[in-house]
C-alpha cells in the first residue's frame, strides 16, 4: 500500500542536481520573453508561487511548457502542495553557478513587442 506522503513525492517533477545545470541549458530557456517573465515575477515576490498566479499571454498548456522548461534548465524547483503546483526560483543555486544572471533578468525591461506576446 502506498502512503499518502509517498504518493505525494511521487508526484514531484525531477529537479537537475546543480552540478548538472549546463550556462547553455539556462541561456537557451531564457531567450524566451514568456520564461524571462516567469523568472522575473518569481524573483520579484521573493516566494514560492503557484502556476496560475502569474499571469501569462499564453494558453494554460503552454505555460505548463514554459515552467518545465525552466525546471529542466535548473532554473526553478517545483512541488505540490495540496493541488497546487509551486514554483520556487533557485535563487542560491543559480547565483553560486552563474553569479549576477537573475539580478540581470529581473532588471531587464520587456520590449513592447514581447508582452503583446509578438517578440
Amino acid at each position: 500500500m502506498v502512503t499518502a506522503r509517498r504518493a505525494g513525492q511521487d508526484r514531484v517533477p525531477p529537479h537537475p542536481d546543480p552540478a548538472e545545470i549546463s550556462l547553455q541549458q539556462v541561456l537557451e530557456a531564457l531567450v524566451d520573453p514568456v520564461r524571462r517573465q516567469i523568472v522575473r515575477e518569481l524573483h520579484a515576490a521573493g516566494e514560492d508561487l503557484r502556476c496560475g498566479v502569474i499571469d501569462l499571454p499564453v494558453s494554460k498548456s503552454t505555460a505548463t511548457h514554459h515552467f518545465n522548461v525552466l525546471r529542466e534548465a535548473g532554473l526553478i524547483r517545483q512541488y505540490y502542495v495540496g493541488t497546487s503546483r509551486m514554483n520556487a526560483l533557485r535563487r542560491d543555486e543559480v547565483e553560486r553557478a552563474f553569479p549576477g544572471l537573475l539580478a540581470l533578468v529581473a532588471a531587464d525591461t520587456p520590449s513592447p513587442a514581447e508582452l503583446s506576446g509578438v517578440g
